[in-house]
């Protein structure tokens, strides 16, 4: 058996495979025997059958199969031996003859090549960088929230913004009183900061045991159902005729009050080998988590302007557009000649930066190990347990845990695709020249506007939303 290669122009190629009769024969010959074996013939026992008869019969079939085997085994190892970038499927050219009643076949197909890239990824290239500012705010909002995670309800006297509100929930008729025969909640339940409506919230702020206050429930969920049912503890068929106002006594007021100041709380917050005593320490402390947090948040922008700059360096690649046509064709039953030329064009750009990205994690070797994955899957263990108030999470239990996400082959797969990107942005950045600029966090926000994106770096932030 033999396979020429020639190239025809910068992204096609011609492979013409030769195949004689002694490179398939003696196959033909092992599956004729073994179907002699298992087919039963009528007239004689199993195995017995003449072998011309079984010939006869599967010969031609059993040809095409082995020859088409052959041919392709032929094909991929040249492509993979010689390290062809193909795209695609080799497409069999139209003069090709197949015809059974011959012993050799010499069969021509073209390939798909991907062309050789320039990814511009060197000192010459730009790419702005930005670093958000931590401000005084920022550093406030964060102690507060922190103070509150940890804090401890109790009685109040005033309510505020993290009251719970218990008392008597009364219905109301159209003239302000008690209906007759209508609701009555005894032990009344609720949290104004979590009503939809302004208005309605106003109405409990800075309320006290003892005082009335008239509210109407539909209004502070819109009419939500199951809200309306817990809230007055009636069927959700009954809500629409309960619209009106109600009066809620107020009877008793708990308050979130936020954990103190203070090396306890410090230890909470930071870990029990935090050598924080001081306020001023405290809040340097805050400052450095918000600034850490933000990082990610910055690297995230440098991907959707770095992959922007490098597209647009590189340009418009030359690629084997009619062959990716026909592979899009063999991907998706539904593409004909009336819809194959739209979803090629929206598909191309997509096609082009994953030739770019791997043309640069060539240039620059980056390489995904199972300890990356794994890292990764680490590093969302983390941000899980955080987002439940679970900073110092052991690293026995982060790695247990990383390792069942892993077990889910969806989520292994997503885990490795960001960990690709990570790593290959990270080897970017090394190799670009980066613009580092200051900016608030208002103006790194207004950076995501569809005015400041454009189309690539927006196609690029749905595919990289956080995975």
């Amino acid at each position: 058996m033999n396979v020429a290669y020639e190239k025809l122009d910068n992204v096609r190629g011609k492979l013409t495979v030769t195949i004689e009769e002694n490179d398939y024969a003696d196959k033909v010959k092992a599956q004729l025997k073994e179907i002699r074996k298992s087919q039963a013939v009528p007239g004689f026992r199993p195995g017995k059958a003449p072998a011309s008869m079984i010939e006869k019969k599967y010969g031609d079939a059993v040809k095409y199969d082995v020859v088409n085997k052959e041919i392709g085994n032929a094909l991929f190892g040249y492509i993979r031996e010689n390290k062809l970038h193909v795209l695609g499927n080799p497409v069999p050219a139209e003069t090709n003859n197949f015809d059974l009643q011959n012993k050799d076949f010499t069969l021509e197909f073209t390939v798909g090549l991907a062309p050789e890239i320039d990814t511009h990824v060197n000192k010459d290239l730009h790419v702005p960088f930005y670093t958000i500012e931590v401000s005084d705010k920022m550093v406030d909002d964060q102690d507060t929230n922190m103070r509150r995670r940890l804090g401890k309800q109790e009685p109040g006297e005033v309510a505020d913004d993290t009251a719970v509100i218990k008392g008597v929930i009364t219905e109301l008729d159209e003239n302000g009183e008690p209906k007759a025969e209508g609701i009555v909640v005894e032990n009344g339940i609720i949290s104004p900061n979590y009503f939809r409506s302004e208005d309605q919230k106003k109405l409990f702020a800075n309320c006290k045991v003892g005082d009335v206050v008239r509210f109407n429930p539909a209004a502070t969920c819109n009419a939500n159902p199951t809200e309306m049912s817990s809230m007055l503890n009636i069927d959700k068929a009954d809500v629409d005729s309960h619209k009106g106002d109600f009066n809620f006594e107020v009877k008793e007021i708990i308050v979130l009050k936020p954990a103190e100041l203070g090396e306890e709380y410090y230890k909470q917050v930071f870990g029990p080998e935090t050598e924080i005593k001081t306020e001023e320490e405290y809040r340097q402390a805050l400052r450095n988590m918000i600034a850490t947090a933000l990082v990610s948040d910055s690297n995230y922008r440098f991907t959707i302007d770095a992959r922007e700059a490098i597209q647009k360096a590189v340009g418009n690649l030359e690629l084997p557009d009619e062959i990716l046509k026909e592979f899009l064709r063999t991907q998706n039953e539904s593409l004909n000649d009336e819809n194959i030329e739209a979803e090629y064009e929206a598909a191309r750009p997509h096609l082009q930066w994953e030739l770019i990205r791997d043309a640069i994690g060539e240039q620059l070797d980056v390489n995904v190990t199972n300890e990356d994955v794994l890292n990764t899957a680490r590093m969302m263990a983390r941000q899980q347990f955080a987002q439940y108030g679970m900073a110092n999470v052991g690293d026995e239990i982060v790695d247990k845990y990383a390792n069942d996400i892993l077990k889910d082959k969806k989520a292994a797969e997503n885990i490795y695709g960001q960990t690709r990107d990570m790593k290959l942005y990270a080897a970017i950045k090394e190799a670009v020249t980066c613009d580092d600029k200051n900016v608030t966090v208002e103006e790194f926000n207004a950076l995501f506007t569809p005015a400041e994106l454009g189309a690539d770096a927006a196609e690029e932030a749905k595919e990289m939303d956080h995975e």
